[in-house]
Formats: structure tokens, sequence, C-alpha cells
């Protein structure tokens, strides 16, 4: 396991880098340059660090990724918002988004929200659970920002707006709730075992694969949400991968890297 330290370059979010620090039990630092010049304290791999532009997860591992931020207010997410293609993306087509019908969804392993992002801009209404409190800490630091983005563009805060976030187990969050379904769609997008690093792999799914580790139980999550899901779950996978716990789903759409395999329940809302 990769060792982890708070840093705070800024002293603006002090607050937050104290708080996270207390949740997580890791040490917090005001300096990475004292640190590096310290010969007897040990360098941590990753550096979770607060500064003017937000949270990000720094790597201290020569020619490692830069740093990873989760930011709705410009680049890709921006760019995906506005000339993504809407209705006609394949998680659109997979979620069943139409001009008819903007399903709720709840997305069980949220990541770094981008998927559950652009269904928001899509009209979706979106809860997303993340278990793991360093990607939650990064994903809600993102909406955070984007939420105050949203006073000056009420597109961005319209879309914010239709997104809620819960640092939760999902297997604990669905068996808590009663029997029925709790939601419209149920998405999820599991992270297995790395079998090899190629060019492929995008940096950050490298340096979530050091901290976060597999989901492992993917296969009981799917179970429960068939059981909780009122039309359909959408499991995406990579293009090669198989099905989930070998489960055969109703049909599947095929992307460039990626599928989205649905679990249909009962037929859309037309």
């Amino acid at each position: 396991m990769p060792t982890i330290k708070i840093l705070c370059s800024d002293s603006a979010f002090q607050l937050q880098a104290e708080s996270l620090a207390s949740r997580l039990n890791l040490p917090l630092l005001d300096s990475l340059e004292n640190e590096l010049n310290c010969g007897h304290t040990k360098v941590a791999d990753y550096y979770l660090e607060y500064a003017s532009n937000g949270l990000s997860l720094r790597s201290t591992i020569r020619g490692d990724h830069g740093p990873i931020r989760c930011d709705f207010t410009s680049g890709a997410n921006t760019h995906r918002r506005k000339y993504g293609g809407g209705n006609g993306q394949a998680i659109a087509k997979a979620i069943g988004v139409s001009g008819k019908f903007t399903p709720k969804v709840l997305d069980l392993t949220a990541g770094m929200g981008g998927d559950s992002f652009v269904l928001a801009t899509l009209g979706c209404q979106m809860l997303l659970l993340e278990r793991n409190i360093i990607v939650h800490s990064l994903l809600d630091d993102g909406l955070q920002r984007a939420d105050v983005a949203g006073t000056a563009d009420s597109e961005l805060a319209a879309i914010i707006g239709r997104i809620e976030l819960l640092q939760a187990d999902a297997i604990a969050y669905l068996s808590g709730l009663p029997p029925e379904p709790c939601s419209d769609i149920i998405y999820l997008d599991p992270m297995f075992p790395e079998r090899k690093k190629s060019a492929k792999v995008k940096k950050e799914m490298q340096a979530f694969h050091g901290i976060v580790g597999a989901d492992q139980d993917a296969s009981e999550l799917l179970d429960l949400a068939l059981s909780r899901a009122r039309y359909r779950v959408v499991v995406k996978r990579s293009g090669a991968a198989r099905f989930l716990s070998d489960r055969a789903p109703s049909y599947s759409l095929e992307g460039k890297s990626t599928r989205f395999d649905v679990y249909a329940r009962q037929k859309l809302p037309s």
C-alpha cells in the first residue's frame, strides 16, 4: 500500500486540510520542500495537496502522472458537456435517456464522477456513491468548486444541482434499503485488477489501482443492483472484458474501448 500524506500549500484551505488529515489519520504538512530536504523523513508516494486550484493527488514517483484533480469547469468535462453528442452518446443510449425520459440514476461506483456528470448534463437526477475516502474527497472538492463556478454559469449550476454525492459502501447502502426499487436506473463501473500497464491505461487509473484496489465484491453488487433497479442496470466494461459475474446482459452497446452491458428489468416509459 502506498504511503500518503496531506499537504496544504494555500492557507485558505487550512481547515479543510486539517479535517481531511483527521478523517484519514494522515500527517499534515505545510511545505513539500521542507520534507524533501529533510533526510531523515520518509517521502510519501502520494500527496493529497490543497492549493489555490483545489485538491489534487500528486505522485512523487519519477516519470509518473501529473496531479490528478476533479475539474468540471474546464478541460475534457466542459468539452464533452458542450460537444459530446447529447442523447446520441453510448452511455445515454445505455441509460435510456431520451426526449421523453430523463431517469433518476444511482451511480454505485462514482470514481471521479465523469460519467455521472455527462448524465447530469442530459437532465438525469444523479445520486453518486463512492466508498474510498480519498477518491470521494477529490470528487467532492471538484463538485464544490463547480458549484461556486455555477454562480456565473447558470447552465453549470443546473447540472451540479442535479448531482448528490455520498461517501458510502454501495453494498451496505443497498442492503439498508427496503427490498424494492430505489432508482430508475442503477449504474455500475467497477474497478478490476490491472493485468498489465500499457499506454492505453490512463495514468489516473494506474494511480487508483494502487490506492483503491479492485472492487472484489462487484458480483455481489450486481446481484443487489438487479433487485433494486426499477427499469435497468447498466454495467460499464472494457471492450474485451467478460460479462460481470459471467452473467449475460439483455444486450450490449459497444464503443471504441468500452462496452455498456444493459440488464433490462422492464420496459422504459415512452
